[in-house]
């Protein structure tokens, strides 16, 4: 299944056929320890950097992998997505890379730096009501007027772009007892659960949630997925309600997912600036509030986590570089 469409689940072999394919338009990022936070955690954390990817964050695999399959589909026409931010800019960059016009419908209180990036990757952003089923109707007027839509996480395309971080991170980070992502709509998640199960045969795969966007952790308690959920959280990237394909893998795949407080992500986004000096948005810190906040699930394990993206309004840091 080198070529999965959007209703089939892939696996390992479409994950590393996707590496190869946009391998040379995205950046390894690094993966770092800290052993003076490792003392404090009481693990080893490695935090695998992708706020330094080509527009700020993990999206830019994703989408570069759906535009390139859409070229090599004979597939025409203009993009169309919905985003709160860091699907958009990366969708928009691969499009005009691609010689396409996009089309982003954005939430009306997404981060203004977010909808600037959008714009300065070619992206013509379109504001909605903040809500997913906004989202998703202005996605659906664009499909009608003839866009080709590349969903920001629901999507087979997608999924795999997403699990190309575990091929680097397997080999930055070997042998791994946990890894850890943010869960959203749940593109990362999924693509990083069936690389890492399949590379690394007991592994655990954990997510971390906002107690404020906890509609995954929900779902899986009550064994369906939630449609509504009044979401509060800091972390926007994290909004988003858990698509069908991302939930079915997370049903299969991942062992658990923890919700973090808004307290602890602010707390984990100042450790992550006191210990490596690099700015993680709110989404991204979720990873080290788990661990934190959960500390008898990563005691004396290896624990390699993603720092999904950067992309941060430095006029509204919730907390100060002097912490």
């Amino acid at each position: 299944m080198n070529s999965p469409n959007a209703e089939q689940i892939p696996n390992l072999d479409d994950i590393e056929t996707a590496y190869q394919r946009i391998r040379q338009d995205i950046r390894t990022t690094p993966a770092l320890s800290d052993p003076d936070l490792n003392k404090k955690l009481g693990c080893e954390l490695w935090l695998k950097f992708e706020n330094l990817q080509v527009t700020g964050s993990f999206k830019i695999r994703g989408a570069t992998n759906a535009v390139r399959l859409l070229v090599e589909r004979g597939h025409e026409g203009d993009i169309a997505t919905h985003s709160s931010g860091n699907h958009g800019a990366a969708l928009a960059r691969a499009a005009t890379l691609a010689g396409r016009k996009s089309w982003v419908v954005m939430p009306e209180n997404a981060v203004k730096s977010k909808v600037e990036s959008v714009r300065q990757q070619g992206g013509e952003v379109i504001f909605c009501a903040a809500t997913q089923k906004a989202r998703e109707q202005g996605l659906a007027e664009l499909i009608e007027k003839g866009c080709i839509p590349i969903p920001p996480y629901d999507h087979a395309d997608i999924i795999c772009g997403q699990g190309t971080v575990v091929i680097e991170l397997n080999q930055q980070c070997p042998d791994a007892d946990i890894f850890l992502a943010p869960v959203g709509g749940g593109g990362l998640i999924s693509g990083i659960s069936i690389a890492a199960k399949a590379l690394l045969p007991g592994v655990e795969v954990i997510g971390a949630e906002p107690a404020g966007a906890a509609d995954t952790a929900l779902s899986i308690s009550s064994g369906k997925r939630v449609v509504e959920y009044d979401v509060n959280t800091i972390a926007d990237g994290l909004r988003a309600l858990v698509g069908e394909m991302n939930f079915k893998i997370i049903q299969s795949h991942v062992d658990q997912v923890v919700t973090v407080s808004e307290e602890g992500i602010i707390n984990a986004m100042a450790l992550i600036w006191k210990h490596f000096h690099i700015l993680a948005e709110p989404s991204s810190a979720t990873v080290l509030a788990a661990v934190i906040e959960h500390p008898q699930l990563f005691a004396d394990k290896r624990v390699a986590a993603i720092i999904s993206g950067g992309n941060i309004d430095l006029n509204h840091l919730p907390f100060t570089t002097s912490q």
